[in-house]
């Protein structure tokens, strides 16, 4: 199982230099994919939780791609309806080129409905719209010979679906235990019911290290001391997971002003586990 991290691509402590920062730590740690969100129109509903300045994946990926040699780069999650689906096959196969083959396309429908509006998108048929796009972008991949894993976000039906028809992967998004476990059977259900594979798992679970023991009956996957995290990680291992992706984004916009807590609480991590997947000698 590989360990991926989801980097905070916004607030008043993102820039340049952090960035660049963030992504040589995470190499330097061993860390198998860097992965970032997305946000195009920083409306009132998007600024409460991701704040500006709002840096635009692709883009952003691209400059990362060249000033590191190793770690995979990727979305969690591009927002499907926001970009011309023949724009966003361009963009990802420009960016799998110039990268050398290291780009995760992480995919969703979206949420922020004034975001929407902003853009001239459609929220009301954002799944139809994003099920729409995903044949076109593969469409277009074909015909140019591109290979680009796509990983599919959600944890409803109509994402299971989305996940077992036109992705490569499942990437669900923070999540307790059990939640986990339920749904990754239903979608394995799913793929039965359409005859198709599996998709690969590749969840995003939250980082947060604590001192004492989390005894919450809503304690998420992620969450608690060091040895409640590695036990969901051997977990997550256990039930087939291919990539897990790390957030030690906490709520707060003011954490990116200061990221050398989250990278001590994932260098923690690292110490424990392989994060490219490999057996430790």
């Amino acid at each position: 199982m590989r360990i991926g991290v989801n980097v905070p691509n916004f607030g008043p402590g993102t820039d340049p230099g952090r960035l660049r920062a963030w992504a040589r730590t995470l190499e330097g740690l061993g860390f198998d994919l860097m992965m970032l969100s997305d946000h195009v129109a920083i409306t009132p509903d998007v600024a409460v939780q991701y704040p500006a300045p709002f840096y635009e994946p692709f883009t952003t990926l691209s400059w990362l791609a060249g000033i590191t040699e190793r770690i995979r780069l990727g979305t969690s999650v591009l927002i499907v309806p926001y970009r011309h689906p023949l724009l966003v096959a361009r963009m990802a196969a420009n960016l799998q080129q110039l990268s050398g083959g290291r780009l995760v396309l992480g995919v969703g429908a979206g949420w922020a409905r004034q975001e929407f509006e902003a853009l001239g998108a459609d929220h009301a048929r954002r799944g139809k719209v994003t099920d729409e796009s995903l044949r076109a972008v593969r469409a277009a991949w074909a015909e140019d010979g591109c290979r680009v894993p796509i990983w599919v976000g959600g944890g409803s039906d109509a994402a299971l679906r989305r996940a077992v028809l036109l992705g490569d992967g499942w990437h669900p998004l923070r999540f307790g235990p059990d939640w986990f476990r339920r749904t990754a059977h239903r979608l394995r259900a799913l793929a039965a019911e359409h005859d198709r594979p599996v998709p690969a798992l590749a969840p995003r679970i939250l980082l947060r290290l604590t001192a004492e023991p989390v005894t919450r009956p809503d304690r998420l996957t992620g969450e608690g001391t060091l040895e409640q995290v590695l036990a969901d990680l051997e977990e997550l291992r256990l039930l087939g997971v291919d990539t897990v992706v790390l957030d030690p984004f906490d709520g707060d916009p003011a954490e990116t002003l200061n990221p050398a807590p989250k990278w001590r609480m994932l260098a923690t991590v690292a110490e424990h586990v392989n994060p490219q997947g490999t057996e430790r000698s």
